[in-house]
C-alpha cells in the first residue's frame, strides 16, 4: 500500500481538554478519504496538525514514508500538503491572480503574467472555472473556494486538506466541486474531506475513517457503508433519521409581510417587493440560492436592514391577533421594548449572534440583560438557561464560561440555536440553523424546531439543504433574483420544483402559490 500520511499515536490537548487522544490512521495516495466525527470530536484539529498549525504534543507525523516535523504551514507546504480552511485566507482588493502571487518565496521571480500562464495550466488540467483578474470582494463563495485550492495546488501540494468545502455551496455548485476533486484523485493526489453531509461522503469519497471524543475509532470502504451505519460508528449508537413533521393544527398568522423592498450599502436592490405571511403552528422554508435575499429578509424583519418606502412588516402577538404592530422602522431594540417575542439565529454565527469573548453564560445574558429593574445583574437565570442548552445539545465546553470562540463551530452553533429556542419566542427565524453540525445535532434542532411549532410559534426556516427544506417544513417560499418566484406545499412539491424556481424566475403567476 502506497501511503501519503501516516499519523501514529498522535495526541494534543489544549489545557485539560484533550482535542485528540492517541490517534493512529494512514491516508493513501490517489484516495479521496472523508474524515467524520461529532462536533468537537477532534476532525479539524487532527487535520490542522498535518497543516502545520498545531503541533502535536505526541505521535509521529509520516509524510511520504518518511517522519516529518511539521511546525508551521510553510513546512507543510515543502511537503505537499496543503488546507483549504473553511474561513478563507485571502485578500479581498486583491485579483486572483495577485492572490496566488502572495504566497511566492522570497527568491521567486515576481511576474504575473508566467504567474498567470501556470494557473491557467492548472485551471485547464483539473477543469476549474476562474477569472483570473476578478477581484476577491467580486466573488460567490464557491469562486473564492476554487481560487483557495488553485492555490495550494501552484504551490505544489498533493495532499488536500479541505474543511466543509460544501457547506454555503449550491448543489450545483458543489457537484462541479466534486467533479474537481475526482479529476484530482486521477492525478494521484491525496483529498481529505471534513464534512458532516453524508449523503456527500457516500457519494465522492472512497474510504471514511471516524473519529469519537478526539479518538480514532474506526475506518470503513464507503462501498459498504450507509447513512446509518456512519451515523452509529460516529455516535457508538443507533440514531433514528427521521424527521418527526407534525401536521399544523389551528395555523394562526404571526406575521404578514407586505411589499418589502430592502436596498444594500452599494444602493441595490436585494429584495425586491416580497410578499407573504408567517403562521404559528407551521414551519416555513425559505429557499434560494446564497446571496438572493435571504439574509437580507430576515435581518429585515428582526430590524437590522432598513426597509425601503412603501414597505410593511406588521406582527400579531399571542392573544393580541387582531392587533398589528408594524416593525418597519423599529431597532431592534425598540422591538424587543414594545413587547415583540422574536428570537433569530443569523448566518453570522459569532459576528452578529454571538459575542466570541464571552462564555455560554455571558451570551445568555445577552438576552435577559436590560429586562430587569434592579441595578445588579442577575446571573442566575442565564446560567440555568445555559446548563439546559449544554445539556440537551451536548454542547462540548470546559466550563460554562470558557469563550465561545475556543469551541468548534458546531459547538458554537449550538449555543446560539440553543440560547434563542429557550426564550419561547412568537416568531423564531433561524438562519442555516444547523451548519456545520454533526447529522446527530442536526435531528435534535430539526425536531426542536417541530416542537416549538407544536407549541404554537411561527418558524421560518432558511436552508439550504432541499431534502430537509421538503421534509421539515409545511411550504417552502423560494427567492430568486431578491424576488419571492413561488411559494410551495412542501408535501406535495419535488426537489426538482423547487430547484427550478431557485434559479428561474418565473412570469407572473406561473407557479403553485399555497
Amino acid at each position: 500500500m502506497d501511503y501519503a500520511v501516516r499519523l501514529r499515536h498522535v495526541t494534543k490537548t489544549f489545557g485539560k481538554v484533550v482535542a485528540n487522544h492517541d490517534v493512529s490512521m494512514d491516508i493513501r495516495k490517489g484516495e479521496i478519504l472523508a474524515l467524520l466525527g461529532e462536533n468537537g470530536s477532534g476532525k479539524t484539529t487532527l487535520m490542522n496538525m498535518i497543516a502545520g498549525i498545531y503541533y502535536p504534543d505526541a505521535g509521529e507525523i509520516l509524510v511520504n514514508g518518511k517522519t516529518a516535523e511539521i511546525r508551521s504551514p510553510k513546512d507543510a507546504y515543502d511537503l505537499g500538503i496543503g488546507m483549504i480552511h473553511q474561513h478563507f485566507k485571502l485578500i479581498d482588493v486583491f485579483t486572483a491572480v495577485e492572490n496566488i502571487a502572495l504566497g511566492l518565496e522570497k527568491n521567486e521571480k515576481f511576474d504575473l503574467k508566467a504567474i498567470e500562464a501556470r494557473v491557467k495550466e492548472i485551471c485547464e488540467k483539473y477543469h476549474f472555472e476562474l477569472d483570473f483578474q476578478q477581484k476577491v470582494y467580486e466573488m460567490s463563495v464557491s469562486q473564492k473556494q476554487t481560487l483557495e485550492i488553485v492555490k495550494v495546488l501552484y504551490r505544489g501540494a498533493d495532499i488536500l486538506i479541505l474543511d466543509e468545502p460544501t457547506a454555503v455551496l449550491t448543489p450545483q455548485e458543489t457537484e462541479r466541486l466534486f467533479n474537481v476533486i475526482r479529476n484530482m484523485k486521477a492525478d494521484n493526489k491525496s483529498v481529505i474531506i471534513i464534512t458532516h453531509k453524508l449523503h456527500e461522503v457516500l457519494s465522492i469519497s472512497d474510504r471514511v475513517a471516524i473519529l469519537r471524543k478526539g479518538e480514532y475509532v474506526d475506518e470503513i470502504d464507503t462501498a459498504e457503508a450507509t447513512e446509518a451505519s456512519l451515523t452509529e460508528m460516529m455516535v457508538g449508537r443507533k440514531v433514528e433519521l427521521n424527521i418527526g413533521r407534525s401536521e399544523p393544527v389551528n395555523p394562526v398568522r404571526r406575521l404578514s409581510v407586505r411589499n418589502l423592498t430592502v436596498y444594500n450599502l452599494e444602493d441595490v436592490k436585494v429584495l425586491n417587493d416580497v410578499s407573504f405571511d408567517a403562521y404559528g403552528g407551521e414551519i416555513l422554508g425559505i429557499a434560494g440560492i446564497s446571496g438572493n435575499g435571504q439574509k437580507e429578509l430576515l435581518e429585515a424583519v428582526a430590524g437590522l436592514q432598513p426597509a425601503a418606502a412603501g414597505s410593511s412588516i406588521e406582527f400579531f402577538e399571542r392573544g393580541s391577533e387582531n392587533v398589528a404592530m408594524e416593525l418597519v422602522g423599529k431597532s431592534p431594540r425598540k422591538i424587543r421594548n414594545a413587547g415583540v417575542h422574536l428570537a433569530f439565529v443569523p448566518e453570522d454565527r459569532l459576528g452578529m449572534g454571538l459575542v466570541g469573548s464571552m462564555g455560554m453564560t455571558g451570551n445568555m445574558l445577552l438576552k435577559t440583560y436590560g429586562k430587569g429593574h434592579s441595578l445588579f445583574t442577575d446571573v442566575k437565570a442565564p446560567r440555568v438557561m445555559a446548563e439546559r442548552v449544554k445539556d440537551e445539545l451536548e454542547v462540548v465546553t470546559p466550563s460554562l464560561s470558557t469563550p465561545v470562540s475556543r469551541l468548534s463551530g458546531g459547538n458554537v452553533q449550538k449555543v446560539l440555536v440553543g440560547r434563542e429556542i429557550s426564550e419561547a419566542p412568537t416568531v423564531l427565524m433561524t438562519a442555516y440553523a444547523v451548519r456545520g453540525l454533526d447529522i446527530n445535532t442536526s435531528y435534535t434542532i430539526y425536531n426542536l424546531l417541530d416542537e416549538e411549532k407544536r407549541n404554537g410559534v411561527a418558524v421560518i426556516y432558511v436552508g439550504e439543504d432541499l431534502d430537509v427544506l421538503i421534509d421539515l417544513c409545511d411550504r417552502i417560499l423560494v427567492l430568486c433574483g431578491g424576488r419571492v418566484n413561488g411559494i410551495v406545499d412542501a408535501r406535495s412539491t419535488t426537489k426538482e420544483e423547487v430547484g427550478m424556481l431557485m434559479t428561474n424566475l418565473r412570469k407572473e403567476g406561473t407557479a403553485r402559490e399555497q
